[in-house]
């Protein structure tokens, strides 16, 4: 089902019709095919995105040419390359579509101007930077804690609707094991 933005945002405060419609005038609406690059290495990244349907990931190429995924992304989250967007640097991240997907657009200039009209904007996107934040620190706290079966339970738990539309080998690259080893520990949970 398609992920609506301003029912997204609702969750957090509330808008006036006014600010709902002024919010929606500085979206731009982009597609993507499923192997679709949205951000490459080396772009200066001037937007984060809202995923209405689809499924993508965020991925880093070690020099031995090596993936290693940072993130996914499923309907009503938000994605891109978030260092480079917040600190202008050039992009270190691929983001690629899995899925074909449906996103919305938001430039960091309108955002910034949104913000000095409507200040709860502000306060929104600070309460997501902070959730993401915490996300980040518990798993970065569970790949020096956990095992490998215990972190991909967790995922499994934590994100049931990625564990079902990924590929197994994804995942694996997402929890810093081998695939081989997630196929054990799938086959000793069955």
């Amino acid at each position: 089902m398609p992920a609506d933005i301003i029912d997204h945002i609702s969750r957090e405060i509330d808008l006036s019709e006014l600010e709902k419609s002024e919010f929606r005038s500085i979206l731009s609406e982009v597609s993507l095919h499923k192997k679709e690059l949205l951000i490459k290495p080396g772009q200066t990244v001037q937007n984060e995105y809202f995923v209405v349907e689809g499924c993508l990931r965020a991925y880093y190429l070690d020099e031995q040419g090596n993936k290693h995924i940072i993130q996914f992304a499923i309907e009503d989250w938000w994605i891109s390359d978030f260092e480079a967007f917040f600190t202008n640097q050039p992009s270190k991240l691929y983001v690629e579509a899995i899925e074909d997907s449906k996103l919305l657009s938001l430039n960091r200039t309108l955002l910034e101007e949104l913000y000095h009209r409507i200040p709860k904007f502000e306060r929104f996107f600070r309460l997501k930077t902070t959730g993401a934040f915490v996300s980040l620190r518990k798993r970065i706290l569970s790949s020096l804690e956990k095992s490998n079966k215990e972190r991909y339970l967790d995922f499994c738990e934590t994100y049931p609707e990625i564990e079902k539309r990924v590929q197994n080998y994804h995942i694996a690259n997402y929890l810093g094991m081998k695939p081989e080893s997630l196929s054990r520990i799938r086959k000793d949970l069955a």
